[in-house]
C-alpha cells in the first residue's frame, strides 16, 4: 500500500517537475501541526525539487496563464500543485512559506532523507548537491509502511578537502561562523554582478551535484526573490 500511495503522489506531480523527497512518521518532537480534520498525521511526505525541471514547468505555466504572475508567483504555483495532489490523496498540505512561525522543513528533511547541513547553511544531497529545495509537505492520516531514512554516512562536506564554498564569496558574507544576510543583500543589489545574474557564487562553487545546477534564468529569479525579501532592489 505504501508504494502504491507514494507512486500515485509521484505520478500526480510528474508534469510539474516536483518530486517526492522522503517521508516519516511524525513524533511529538517533530513539531508537525495537527490536521484540520482532527485526525493525527500518520505519515508526513515531503515534496520538493531538484535541478531545473520544476522551474521549467513553472515558466511554461506562467506563459500560458498570466494570472500566476503576481506577488510570490512560485509560491502561488507550488501551492496550487500541492493542493491538487493533496485533494487526490485525501491529504492536507503545508507550504514551506507558511508562517511565521515557519515549519521546521530543514529538520524534517534531515529526518526523512538523512541529509546534513553544509557550511553555507543549505542541506547538501549526495546526488543533487545544493541544487534542491523543499516546497511543501503532505499530511496523510494513514501510517504508511515506509522504509527508514537512508544511512548516507558522512556528509559530502566532511570529505571535501578544498571547501571552495568557504572562500568564494566576494564580500565574505559566507565563510565565517554565520551567514551575513545584510552584507550579501547589499552586494547583490548591484546591477550586473555575477552573483545577481548567475546565482550565489559560494553555492555554485560546490563540486557535488554540479550537473543539477539551476540554469541562469532560475538563478536570477531566486536572487530577485531574495532581494525583495531582504530590502534589495
Amino acid at each position: 500500500m505504501a508504494s502504491e500511495t507514494l507512486n500515485r503522489i509521484e505520478s500526480t506531480l510528474a508534469s510539474s517537475g516536483l518530486i517526492l523527497r522522503g517521508a516519516f512518521h511524525p513524533e511529538r518532537a517533530d513539531a508537525v501541526p495537527a490536521r484540520t480534520d482532527r485526525h493525527p498525521t500518520g505519515t508526513l511526505v515531503l515534496i520538493g525539487n531538484a535541478g531545473p525541471e520544476m522551474f521549467a514547468a513553472f515558466t511554461r505555466d506562467v506563459a500560458s496563464d498570466p494570472d500566476i504572475e503576481r506577488p510570490d508567483p512560485l509560491d502561488t504555483w507550488t501551492r496550487e500543485k500541492l493542493a491538487e495532489v493533496s485533494k487526490t490523496m485525501d491529504a492536507e498540505f503545508l507550504h514551506v512559506s507558511d508562517g511565521p512561525p515557519y515549519h521546521p522543513f530543514q529538520r524534517w528533511a534531515m529526518r526523512a532523507e538523512g541529509l546534513k547541513p553544509s557550511p553555507i547553511g543549505v542541506l547538501v544531497h549526495p546526488e543533487f548537491g545544493p541544487w534542491h529545495a523543499y516546497r511543501g509537505a503532505l499530511l496523510l492520516a494513514e501510517k504508511l509502511d515506509i522504509p527508514p531514512p537512508p544511512d548516507l554516512g558522512a556528509s559530502p562536506c566532511e570529505t571535501c578537502e578544498d571547501k571552495p564554498c568557504q572562500t568564494t564569496c566576494p564580500v565574505w558574507a559566507i565563510g565565517g561562523e554565520i551567514y551575513d544576510v545584510p552584507v550579501c543583500a547589499r552586494h547583490v543589489s548591484t546591477e550586473g554582478i555575477d552573483c545577481r545574474d548567475g546565482g550565489c557564487l559560494a553555492r555554485r562553487a560546490c563540486p557535488v551535484g554540479w550537473q543539477w545546477a539551476y540554469e541562469e534564468k532560475q538563478a536570477r529569479f531566486h536572487m530577485s526573490a531574495f532581494l525583495t525579501a531582504h530590502g534589495g532592489s
